[in-house]
C-alpha cells in the first residue's frame, strides 16, 4: 500500500478520505500521516499533500474546486496575461463556501457538482464568459478546440449556457487557430469589419496565419516559436518569397498585440486600404 502522501501526490494532490480508504489508507494512517505534517486535514474528510498547487488547495479549502484563469492554465490552455492570484472557486449549482482565514476567493456557480482540484474545461470557459470577458474566452476556447481538450458535446454544453448575444463568437470560433495570439487578431479585425483567409498555404511561401484582400499576409509572432535568429531567419526567407509573389507581409509579435494594440491597427487598416486597391 501507498503512504498517505504518495497516493495524494498520485492522485493529484488533494483527495476526499473516503476515496483514499478505497485504496487501503485507514483513518489510523491518515492520522498519523497529518501529525507527521506529511498531509495536511484541508478541511472534514478532505486532505491535502505538500505538493499541492496553492490555489487548488485553496479552492478546496473553501468547498470546491478551482476555475477561470489559473483553471485554464492548469489545463494547459493559453491564456491572456493576468496579475489575479485570487483563486477562483466553482461551487456547482448550489454547493456551500466554507469562508477560512484570509479568504480572498471569488465564487462561480453554474450546474453541476464540483469535485476537488480543477473544474471541468467546459465549466471553467463558461467562467471565463462571465468573470474575464469576450476576448479571454474567446483565445481560450479556440485553444481548447484546436488541441482537442473539449468535445462536440463540450461545445454544446458551452453554447447553451452563454447567453445568445454571445453565441456569434462560438460561430467565428476555429479549431486550427494555433495561438491565442491568432485567435485575439481574427476577433479584434472581425470586429472591425475586416475579414480575413485564415491559415493558408501559399506556393512558395508555405502556410501563413492570414490573408486580407488576396494581397495583404498577417503572421502573429508568438514568444514562443518566432524568437531566435535562426528562425527570425526563415521568416525573412518567407517574407521575400512572398514579396515576390505580390504580397505584402505584416508580422506582429506578443507584446504589440496584447499591449500595443492601437500600433497594429494603425498598421493594418493602410495596408488593407493597399490591398484593395
Amino acid at each position: 500500500m501507498l503512504a498517505p502522501a504518495d497516493l495524494l501526490d498520485r492522485l493529484g494532490g488533494i483527495a476526499r478520505g473516503n476515496l483514499l480508504q478505497e485504496y487501503g489508507v485507514t483513518r489510523g494512517h491518515l492520522r498519523r500521516a497529518v501529525a507527521s505534517g506529511e498531509v495536511t486535514r484541508v478541511r472534514p474528510g478532505v486532505f491535502a499533500a505538500r505538493s499541492a498547487d496553492p490555489l487548488e488547495l485553496a479552492a478546496a479549502v473553501h468547498g470546491g474546486s478551482l476555475t477561470c484563469a489559473a483553471a485554464l492554465r492548469a489545463h494547459g490552455v493559453w491564456t491572456l496575461p493576468s496579475s489575479d492570484r485570487t483563486a477562483h472557486v466553482w461551487l456547482g449549482g448550489s454547493g456551500r463556501a466554507h469562508p477560512h482565514p484570509d479568504c480572498t476567493c471569488r465564487v462561480h456557480y453554474s450546474p453541476g457538482i464540483a469535485a476537488l482540484g480543477v473544474a471541468p474545461l467546459a465549466e471553467v470557459l463558461v467562467h471565463v464568459y462571465r468573470c474575464l470577458g469576450t476576448e479571454a474566452f474567446f483565445a481560450a476556447y479556440e485553444s481548447a478546440w484546436n488541441q482537442r481538450l473539449i468535445s462536440a458535446h463540450d461545445r454544446a454544453r458551452i453554447r447553451r449556457a452563454l447567453p445568445a448575444s454571445a453565441r456569434w463568437m462560438l460561430d467565428l470560433a476555429r479549431p486550427d487557430a494555433e495561438s491565442g495570439l491568432e485567435s485575439l487578431l481574427r476577433l479584434r479585425l472581425h470586429l472591425l469589419g475586416i475579414r480575413l483567409e485564415c491559415q493558408v498555404s501559399i506556393h512558395g511561401v508555405g502556410r501563413v496565419d492570414f490573408v486580407i484582400a488576396g494581397r495583404l499576409i498577417l503572421e502573429a509572432d508568438g514568444r514562443e516559436n518566432h524568437t531566435g535568429a535562426e528562425r527570425r531567419h526563415r521568416d525573412l526567407i518567407r517574407d521575400a518569397a512572398a514579396s515576390a509573389r505580390g504580397y505584402e507581409t505584416l508580422r506582429f509579435d506578443y507584446a504589440m498585440i496584447v499591449h500595443d494594440w492601437d500600433a497594429v491597427v494603425q498598421a493594418i487598416l493602410p495596408a488593407v486600404n493597399r490591398a484593395r486597391a
